[in-house]
């Protein structure tokens, strides 16, 4: 069995030499991959799923195809745009699976006119003012549900541009969409969301959906489990 090989944890591995170290087999480092990528890739699957479980799976089962086809990383684009667009398509693949019966949303297509997009009921649910020390906390959960409640074809564009802060160009080729496609509907997400939570988005929207150390955790736990038997537990 090959032997992980020896590096200062201290020192945080580039992507690319973490890409070579996987596509070799050595799982030892995996899990700083996985740390680094976790937020990312869990907004990006949220957005597309709309459900914390389902999300926290779809990121799993995009670690375990990545980490199978880690060889076939030619580093062409960057590591993260390559991580998100696995997860992508795994989120994708779940939504057509759980609206088998049902019309998908398809992120790939044209928007529908303005006319007929399918609005979302931004206003309800505000929360009742808290006080001033769990104020920001309370905006924070505001903001989830307003980008929970975002039609899906502008949640993806929101989430990737907004919270990831993305370029529109890295946007487009996360998503497989035209870049023009991503700056019409990021605009329509944006305008939403200012009827919906007017001056506040502003200063709330970089910490929406933070990556807690739990769900951290639990992920990087889940994907090491199914990689390596000798983790799992008894």
């Amino acid at each position: 069995m090959r032997q992980p090989q020896q590096h200062d944890a201290a020192q945080p591995l580039p992507d690319a030499e973490l890409a070579r170290r996987i596509a070799d087999g050595d799982l030892s480092v995996l899990p700083q991959l996985m740390r680094r990528h976790n937020q990312t890739l869990y907004r990006t699957t949220r957005s597309i799923l709309n459900d914390d479980a389902e999300a926290e799976d779809a990121v799993q089962e995009a670690y375990i195809h990545a980490y199978r086809a880690m060889g076939q990383f030619q580093g062409n684009a960057k590591l993260s745009t390559w991580l998100v667009r696995i997860a992508v398509n795994v989120a994708l693949e779940r939504l057509r699976k759980r609206r088998r019966r049902a019309e998908v949303i398809d992120l790939y297509g044209d928007a529908a006119p303005d006319g007929e997009l399918p609005e979302a009921d931004m206003g309800a649910h505000a929360p009742e003012r808290p006080e001033q020390a769990l104020l920001r906390m309370e905006m924070r959960r505001l903001v989830e549900d307003k980008v929970s409640r975002l039609p899906d074809v502008f949640r993806a564009v929101f989430v990737l541009r907004a919270l990831e802060e993305m370029s529109v160009d890295e946007t487009a080729d996360c998503l497989g969409i035209p870049a023009e496609t991503v700056r019409t509907r990021y605009f329509r997400a944006r305008g939403l969301l200012r009827e919906a939570l007017a001056r506040e988005i502003d200063t709330c929207v970089a910490d929406a959906f933070s990556f807690a150390g739990e769900r951290c955790d639990r992920i990087v736990a889940g994907v090491m489990a199914r990689l390596d038997p000798s983790r799992r537990k008894a």
